[in-house]
């Protein structure tokens, strides 16, 4: 498997000669922190085997949500807590992406543009909710802002996970949606793209001349809910690319493997070293922005709406325990391993 720590070491040079018109402050704290991930930079842990008692040392991960080593605990302690918010009913994922012609505007303005695209394509679905004969309320929504395509082009957009119901706050009654139907796609577009681009100039953003006047929303019918959150889940806290899918190096390109989603199955790019580093590291977010958001019936300050929903719907909540984090192996005898102290990196030790 290849690791990134490494082609980061083997062509960040070039990368940054390359692309330093665009390199921003984010994008070389993740180039630094992915690379020095597991290393000296982040200090050690003191470990003993309560077996064997025997005693090792261990690196500190780098922690930044654009490494693919790190983090896989925070990815699942975040489908537990969405679990917990399941109902037994269909869900949908609506995906709301911009058109190329605003992308180079979108990559400027990052922080502003990317909170105009979740609240215009939040504010669409929810107007649809409470317009809609069959529903006529709140829904409740999961969203998460992707910034990438499959081939790790710049490509953002923003996913939606829907329960295909809604509380009648009136009524205490809740209505739930038959079939396998939510809203019309050309409907969704036509609203999306009219709420966007007011808002882009509400903003004071200069428009390019030729924005197209079809868009396009994705509505799909998922089933049940877990599997649309694994797979959103999948690139939250762990980067946009798993290593094992770095599949060669040969000290000029990388090539990588990605699903292809048409036809389902695996193809392969092969770009130069330093183009790989931008394709990976162009994603990383302004620092501080949230990708995953809750509304309505989902978000955290409507707990209790949620209780009261799922006890109309007969959900049983299991009450787990907290996921505990992953245990450090006996590397001697393979008992687990306890934590008994920190070293500091030398450079925080002064």
């Amino acid at each position: 498997m290849m690791e990134l720590a490494n082609i980061i070491e083997n062509y960040q040079s070039r990368f940054k000669a390359k692309y330093a018109d665009r390199i921003t402050r984010q994008h070389v704290s993740a180039l630094n922190a992915v690379q020095a991930c597991q290393t000296e930079r982040y200090g050690k842990m003191m470990l003993r085997c309560e077996p064997c008692h025997t005693q090792q040392t261990r690196f500190h991960s780098c922690g930044h949500r654009s490494c693919p080593r790190c983090q896989n605990h925070d990815t699942s302690r975040w489908l537990e807590r969405q679990s917990q918010k399941l109902l037994p009913v269909e869900y949908f994922m609506v995906t709301f992406t911009l058109p190329y012609e605003l992308r180079a505007l979108t990559w400027h303005h990052q922080t502003v543009i990317y909170s105009i695209l979740f609240q215009c394509a939040v504010s669409t679905l929810k107007d649809f909710g409470i317009n809609d004969k069959k529903l006529g309320a709140d829904l409740g929504m999961t969203t998460v802002l992707h910034t990438h395509s499959r081939r790790l082009d710049y490509h953002p957009h923003v996913h939606i996970i829907v329960p295909g119901g809604c509380l009648d706050q009136r009524r205490r009654q809740w209505r739930k949606l038959r079939g396998k139907y939510l809203f019309n796609e050309f409907s969704l577009a036509k609203v999306f793209r009219a709420r966007l681009l007011d808002a882009l100039h509400v903003a004071g953003f200069t428009l390019p001349s030729h924005i197209p006047r079809e868009w396009v929303v994705d509505c799909q019918h998922v089933g049940k809910g877990l599997p649309a959150l694994k797979y959103l889940s999948r690139y939250l806290y762990r980067g946009v690319i798993s290593e094992k899918n770095i599949i060669n190096d040969d000290g000029v390109t990388i090539t990588f493997r990605y699903l292809d989603s048409q036809s389902g199955t695996f193809k392969t790019r092969s770009v130069k070293g330093e183009q790989f580093l931008w394709l990976v590291f162009q994603h990383v977010l302004p620092r501080g922005f949230r990708r995953v958001r809750d509304f309505g019936f989902l978000h955290g300050n409507a707990k209790k709406t949620l209780s009261f929903i799922q006890l109309i719907l007969k959900v049983v909540l299991v009450c787990n325990e907290p996921r505990p984090r992953p245990l450090f192996k006996c590397t001697q005898c393979g008992g687990p391993m306890s934590i008994i102290g920190f070293i500091p990196p030398a450079w925080r030790a002064g």
